[in-house]
């Protein structure tokens, strides 16, 4: 099924606007990569039909993801020289799915390995491990991350974490 308002829904008809070229499909994915930025290589792969974000995958297009994004990571990879590909969601400024493969090497790439904003500082736990926390964002209270791993797992079919309260 199609959009006919989404950008990414009009495939070819839209790669010279978004300044990317298509490298590779097929009946279900298409995979193209940026003729302008800072990283060379830097690619999307998209569903060929209109699923908003990934929790909307399903049928074949959930059965194939994992080998098309394997695929198209490996081909980066080797492309470029880098020495991993980074694999990022986000889904806000365009409602359709839309996997942003990025290389990285290690001798310099503009990319970096952060997930959480703002400088970060080591912080010592009661347990007397070490974590780095944003200066931006602090620590969540463990009570509230043990809920979360205990909902998920049982949003998964598994058995809750003892000694969590669910969130909601």
């Amino acid at each position: 099924m199609q959009d006919s308002d989404c950008p990414l829904c009009q495939g070819t008809a839209m790669d010279d606007a978004l300044m990317r070229t298509e490298v590779w499909s097929d009946d279900l994915w298409r995979l193209t990569t940026v003729r302008v930025g800072e990283v060379a290589g830097l690619s999307y792969l998209e569903p060929k039909s209109h699923i908003r974000d990934i929790t909307a995958l399903d049928g074949d297009e959930a059965a194939t993801f994992g080998t098309a994004i394997a695929n198209a990571s490996r081909a980066i990879k080797e492309a470029t020289g880098a020495d991993l590909v980074y694999a990022y969601i986000f889904g806000d400024a365009v409602p359709h799915l839309h996997v942003h493969l990025a290389p990285r090497r290690h001798d310099g790439s503009p990319l970096i390995n952060e997930m959480i904003k703002g400088t970060r500082h080591q912080v010592i736990l009661p347990t007397g491990e070490e974590v780095w926390a944003s200066d931006r964002y602090p620590l969540l209270p463990r009570s509230l991350m043990d809920a979360a791993i205990s909902d998920i797992s049982v949003n998964l079919g598994g058995d809750p974490v003892p000694g969590s309260e669910p969130i909601g």
